[in-house]
């Protein structure tokens, strides 16, 4: 019989951090835990995932390349910290655990300063900056690829390779088959580019397909993400084309269009790659160059080496190289099949699971059910509970 405990989790405000996070925390409430969130406002704000949970605002101050800004953002951080360990004061957790982003360091911070066990997770194939900055000092460090960029090799001993968690729907389409596919039936491509789209898939995509061979062309059913300043144009590109699209700015149901897709032209984002990876779908990747550190190139390594994806870099990423791209994908015998098991192969479906097992590991001490501790924190802490 499993005994309750209580674990913090950290994370910044993006979907990229609280995603991984929330899986997390849905695993460990499943085996009978206890969660809070800190998060920052944006965090607190993602309808859909913390529903059960704890949720608390904590100030974050973000240390940027202007000296001028470092003052604020370290009051802030200190600000955060205090009231993170008022948290804990309260919460008694048995470990903490930071997902990236600023917003996390505050909770880490005052961890470290409480004695309590931590453990970081690094989402990309690069550590980010907060998580660089905690390497040192904490318990374990997850990762979700085998080889992480600015990793220093003498943290080797609690390094874990966990994998990157994904959504439940999601990993069940690990269990089906790649959609089949013959030289007669409709050929499904689907377009993503990160919570609000792409700018430039919406400029080549199109362009692009309108250069495949008129009986490949005539076959394609295209499904779209695209900024709400592109859309129209957009469809009227595809129309010109007489390719059937179903264009949208925001799709809530990614699983299911994964789970009908031939083929995904999408950025490397981290929950991206771990979502294709997991369902076993090919891709063409265009990491996005702005990315921190390049990560989204690193990120899209291994799953290129492997053969499920061909990256494409922005500076390259042309209507003629991508129609050559998905020509030798798409029809050259068995292409896109063997792709999409390459792509499979790169999958960490229990991501979440181990890294459950891993913040048990780490948490010594536990921590019995008290509803005082698992009820709401009292006013007189200050902290901008968001109710759950």
């Amino acid at each position: 019989m499993s005994i309750s405990r209580h674990f913090v989790l950290a994370a910044g405000g993006t979907g990229g951090h609280m995603i991984p996070a929330h899986a997390v925390a849905e695993e460990l409430m499943a085996r009978g835990h206890h969660v809070a969130l800190v998060t920052d406002e944006r965090g607190a704000k993602i309808p859909g995932i913390f529903d059960r949970a704890q949720v608390h605002v904590l100030p974050a101050g973000r240390m940027t390349s202007n000296p001028k800004s470092w003052p604020g953002a370290l009051k802030a951080i200190l600000a955060g910290r205090a009231m993170a360990r008022r948290l804990n004061e309260t919460f008694r957790p048995t470990a903490v655990v930071g997902f990236g982003g600023y917003p996390a360091m505050p909770a880490l911070l005052g961890a470290l300063a409480d004695g309590i066990p931590t453990a970081i997770h690094e989402q990309n194939a690069v550590l980010g900056r907060v998580n660089r900055l905690l390497a040192r000092r904490v318990d374990a460090i997850a990762t979700a690829y085998p080889r992480v960029e600015r990793l220093r090799d003498k943290y080797a001993a609690k390094v874990h390779l966990v994998g990157n968690p994904v959504r439940e729907e999601v990993k069940a389409l690990r269990d089906e088959d790649f959609p089949a596919l013959t030289d007669e039936s409709v050929f499904r491509v689907l377009v993503i580019g990160g919570s609000q789209g792409a700018s430039i898939l919406s400029s080549v995509v199109p362009d692009g397909l309108g250069m495949l061979p008129l009986s490949l062309r005539r076959r394609l059913q295209v499904t779209q993400q695209c900024r709400a300043e592109d859309i129209e144009r957009v469809r009227h590109l595809y129309a010109d084309l007489e390719i059937p699209a179903d264009l949208a700015t925001y799709f809530n149901d990614v699983p299911e269009k994964l789970s009908w897709s031939h083929l995904v032209i999408a950025r490397a984002g981290a929950s991206t790659l771990a979502e294709l990876t997991c369902a076993g779908r090919p891709a063409i990747l265009v990491p996005l160059p702005s990315a921190m550190d390049d990560h989204q190139t690193v990120n899209a390594r291994e799953m290129t080496e492997a053969g499920g994806a061909r990256t494409i870099p922005q500076s390259r990423f042309t209507a003629v190289e991508l129609a050559k791209q998905m020509q030798k994908m798409a029809m050259e015998p068995g292409a896109l099949q063997n792709a999409a098991k390459r792509a499979r192969a790169c999958g960490r479906p229990n991501a979440a699971r181990d890294m459950a097992d891993l913040l048990e590991s780490i948490g010594h001490a536990p921590i019995l059910n008290d509803p005082l501790r698992v009820g709401p924190l009292p006013t007189s802490l200050n902290l901008q509970g968001v109710p759950a």
